[in-house]
């Protein structure tokens, strides 16, 4: 007599095998792992590009943080420069900003998408490209805006993933006027 498994036993088994396939896959959510690892990157790059404005401005004499971007929110001057100009508005207050573009220029000489000549420091540039965020898209593009006359600074991104937009909050609590944005720098208002 043959020892083996029977049709039915084997229906069994690969019943069972999709059930928790299926299971693993609605508790894992490799879509809101894919948006939750982007925005951890956009934390991470925001964080980066305030920490090397700030280290722009102790060690520079003379900080020009808008470069030949008239105060950071010329349309003619930042489309020049590769950036586009994105008004962003909640309520009556309206703010524009430079926003990197999908090819955006990552340079750190003043002419990337953040106007300021990082290489110009002593020493050199603190990093050595301009971050852009991880989906880089028409929605999903990092933003900046300045004012050279108080040397302040603000960088915006918009998240995707369900754990940093209401778990987390990440763009509600991060003390800017935007709630829909994360916002960092040393004015969140611009």
């Amino acid at each position: 007599m043959k020892k083996g498994f029977t049709l039915v036993e084997l229906l069994i088994v690969i019943a069972i095998l999709a059930v928790l396939s299926t299971a693993t896959l609605v508790v894992l959510n490799p879509a809101e792992m894919l948006a939750q690892a982007r925005d951890t990157q956009r934390v991470t790059d925001l964080e980066t590009l305030k920490n090397t404005v700030g280290i722009y401005i102790a060690n520079s004499d003379s900080p020009d943080l808008d470069g030949a971007v008239v105060g950071c929110s010329d349309a003619a001057a930042a489309a020049s420069k590769g950036l586009s100009n994105v008004a962003v508005t909640t309520g009556s207050f309206a703010k524009s900003i430079a926003a990197g573009l999908v090819d955006a220029d990552r340079t750190v000489d003043g002419t990337g998408w953040v106007p300021i000549n990082f290489a110009g420091l002593a020493g050199g540039s603190p990093i050595p490209s301009l971050p852009i965020d991880p989906t880089n898209s028409t929605d999903y593009v990092y933003r900046y805006a300045c004012s050279n006359t108080d040397l302040t600074f603000e960088f915006d991104a918009k998240f995707q993933s369900t754990k940093y937009l209401t778990t987390l909050d990440y763009d509600g609590k991060d003390g800017g006027d935007q709630a829909t944005f994360y916002e960092v720098g040393t004015s969140l208002t611009r």
